[in-house]
Order: C-alpha cells, then structure tokens, then sequence
C-alpha cells in the first residue's frame, strides 16, 4: 500500500461543467445540432504567437512544430460568424455569469472587483482562433471534506472547445457545434491527501453544482483534471477524466510511474482506458495568456449579486425528502433530480402513499431498463399511477404495466380488474378443504396464481391468515 503522505503527495483538481445556457460570446444555442448533418465546412492552420510578456509558451511551441491541417464543419443552426473567427465575440452572456456567481456563493468564494476576460494560447486546434476566452469570476472558497477543508482557489468561467471527430495523417478535423459552450472551472489548491480523497473531492464539488439546475448533464458535460506531483518530481497534469470512478486508480498508477521514473519534467498526460497515462505535452506556462480587448471589462452591482439566492444543495434536499415522506436515503438522493414530477404527482394522485409513487418513478423504471434495455417516459408513470388511484389496477401491477406502456404495446385492463374478496375467500376454503395440512405460504402461492394481477399482494395473505385460523 502506498503512504501518500511520505511520498510528500501533492494533488488538486480542476472541474470543467458545461453551463445549460446559450453559448458564451453569442445567442447561438448550445449543444443541439450533435449528430445532424454539417452545412459549414472550412479549413485553418495555426502558430504559435508571443504573448503578453513576448515570450511563446512551450506547450504552443510543441503544438505548433505539428505543423497540421484543421478542419472544422458545423451546422449553421448553431454556429455563427463569432464560433469562425469572423467576427468579434458580443456581449456575455448574463444567465453563464449569474450560474458561476451562484456556484461561488456555494463555496463561500470572493467575488472580483472586476472581470477582464483574458485570452489564453491554444493551438491543438480545439479553437478556431488560436485562443479561449477565460475570465476569473472568483477566488479563495472553501470545501469541507471528510478528510478536511479543501480550498477553491478560482472560479473561472471560460469558453468549450471544439469536438475533435476525425485524425488522419496531418489533418485533425473538428466539430464546433460544442465550440463556446459557456464552461464553469472551478480549480481547488494541492491539498487532497491520497486518490480516495481527491474521488471525494471531484464528488462534492459535482453535486455542488448540480445543485443549481442549471448544469448539463450526460457523458462529455463535465471533465475532471488532477494535477499531481510527489517527492522530488516536477507538476503532472492528467487530463481525461469523464468518469471520477476510475480517478483513484488512475492517480495510484500515474504515482508509481513517477515513483519509478529517474528524471521528470512538468508535462500534460493524456489518460488512457485502462488507467494508464500518455504524454502529450509539455506543461503550459503563464506566457499564453494576455488580455481579451474584444471584450469590456466588468463588475457586479449590489443588486446583482442580491438578486442571486443559493441553491439548496442535493443532499439537503435528499435529508428533507427523506425525513417528509419517510423514504430511504438511497431512494432520497435518487428522487432528489425527479423532485418536480414527485410534487406534482402527490397532489395528483391523492390516495397514493408518497412511497409507492417514490419506487414507480425510480425503482422499477431501473428495472425495467436494466432486464429489458427500454427507459419508460414521465408519461408512462403517470399513466399507471393514475391507474392505481382510481382503483384500476393494484399496486402489484404497476411494473408489468408500466413495461407494456413502456414497449408501447396495449394495456388490457381487464386483466387486472381487482377481484372481489369473497370469491377469494371461497376459493381459500375449498384449498384448505380439500389440502388441509397446507402452509400458508403454499396457499398464497395458488392464490397469487389464480387471481395474478389482481390482489395485492398483502391483502392475499391476510385472506390465507383468517382463513387458516377458522
């Protein structure tokens, strides 16, 4: 086992998130034309440039002896003249800007007096103009952790790069319905202590900010960096990471490979499938970045940052729902995303307990997609519990109801008509007659078999219990 702690390890992290806004620097929407046929083809070179300082930073340098051909296509229903480089960025937009001041209230970070975004070197190709536009939103907030406080040391709201869909030989091309995005990065300090900690980090502060609702969702929407060094090696950033599963051993092995390695320089890695890492440039340096004079600067009025309330987080949310309707944490947390749908439906459908609509909106579509790969919609939900509270179908039903609207196939109700108790008790009483030494749990197996779908379950076996005590 690896003592992080003599090895004098030094990891922090940095968390790129996808804002659910329009794009950035124009009214562009974001992220809607992913797949549909392209109808904006051009192509670019880039080189490396001194910045504000006069020097060219290394990482441009490296990028530029490439010396590769970049393709970019697009749909015209998301990308204007701005996301070409053909006309200047507009004004920012304000719905990114009031998300990242919400998320820095989270953390309890400090708002700058003013925004000046900045324009910093990227040459790779993943940006049309040779630069992405970033600005510093906030700085110096605070994480607490089970390990800890850990401190946010920016918050910055930055531009998305374009989507590389295509190598061959020295031509790269790229997709930029994704270019300008508005993406939230927020980078803590180098004090997560060992793997499992900076996996609890990248956690804490993912929910953070699904705790806004204003974040996308899905593979590719949010992206974790861990920068990392131990005893007597230089900074190595690892880029990649989708998944903050695979964080921890991916940061273990990168550790033994430095470990085993005699001499380092900083470098950017690439992270591979199998937790391995790759090199793929040499570190970046201060040199590529200069202001943006495209852009004015800014600064947040009183009643700006007033107007802009703090969310409640999702694991308040999960304890209230948990403690209000008596669920489990784990169906809580779960709800905690479907909670609009689960207002509606208790006023809707008054005579259903809070629990029942809480496992037919999230356990049993699970199931169903799990055993038979089909994902039921809201309005299947609301089909079968309307079902259930007007008394249609029984609880029981629910989930072979819920499969059959789901595959899209006829719900046949007359299978499911509730049957009268009396002729359930009956047909106990001829059984017992005629199996006397019968368990109550044989009983209730015939019974469930004869009149499948239509008795609940706990009621059948109240019918065997009286029966079996005459």
């Amino acid at each position: 086992m690896i003592d992080y702690q003599k090895l004098n390890f030094k990891c922090g992290l940095e968390i790129h998130q996808q804002l659910n806004t329009n794009k950035l620097f124009c009214d562009c929407p974001s992220l809607v034309n992913d797949g549909a046929e392209p109808d904006i083809f051009f192509s670019r070179k880039l080189r490396a440039v001194a910045g504000e300082s006069g020097m060219i930073d290394n990482a441009a340098k490296f990028e530029s002896k490439k010396n590769r051909i970049f393709k970019y296509e697009a749909c015209s229903s998301s990308a204007c003249l701005v996301e070409l480089d053909e006309e200047p960025p507009h004004m920012v937009n304000r719905h990114a800007v009031e998300v990242v001041v919400q998320v820095a209230k989270l953390f309890k970070a400090v708002l700058v007096d003013e925004v000046q975004f900045m324009r910093k070197t990227v040459i790779d190709g993943s940006n049309v103009s040779g630069f992405q536009r970033t600005a510093l939103i906030a700085y110096n907030g605070m994480l607490d952790t089970s390990k800890g406080p850990v401190k946010i040391d920016s918050i910055c709201l930055e531009e998305e790069s374009a989507k590389k869909i295509k190598v061959k030989d020295d031509t790269v091309t790229y997709r930029i319905d994704r270019l300008g995005v508005p993406l939230i990065e927020i980078a803590t300090d180098a004090s997560i202590k060992d793997p499992a900690h900076c996996k609890e980090v990248a956690y804490l502060i993912g929910m953070f900010l699904r705790s806004t609702g204003r974040v996308r969702r899905g593979i590719g929407s949010i992206r974790q960096d861990v920068n990392l060094s131990i005893q007597s090696s230089s900074r190595v950033e690892l880029k990649g990471f989708q998944d903050i599963r695979i964080i921890e051993g991916v940061i273990e092995t990168e550790v033994k490979r430095l470990q085993a390695v005699k001499e380092h320089k900083p470098e950017v890695r690439k992270v591979n499938t199998d937790s391995s890492t790759k090199f793929l440039r040499p570190m970046p340096g201060a040199s590529r970045m200069y202001p943006e004079t495209d852009i004015p600067t800014f600064s947040f009025s009183k009643s700006f940052i007033n107007a802009i309330s703090i969310p409640e987080l999702i694991t308040e949310k999960a304890a209230r729902l948990e403690q209000d309707f008596n669920l489990g944490s784990d169906l809580s947390r779960e709800l905690v995303e479907h909670e609009g749908h689960f207002a509606t439906y208790l006023k809707q459908f008054p005579n259903l307990e809070p629990l029942l609509i809480a496992r037919t909106m999230i356990e049993m579509p699970k199931e169903i997609k799990k055993r038979f790969q089909i994902k039921p919609l809201h309005g299947h939900i609301e089909y079968v519990l309307d079902l259930v509270n007007q008394g249609k179908i029984q609880a029981g039903n629910i989930f072979n109801t819920l499969l059959l609207k789901a595959q899209g196939k006829t719900v046949d109700l007359s299978k499911f008509t509730p049957v009268d108790e009396d002729e359930v008790r009956e047909f106990i009483t001829v059984f017992f007659q005629k199996n006397p030494d019968s368990r109550p749990n044989v009983v209730m197996g015939e019974v469930m078999k004869n009149f499948s779908g239509r008795i609940d379950g706990k009621r059948a076996m109240e019918l065997v219990m009286e029966a079996g005590k005459q």
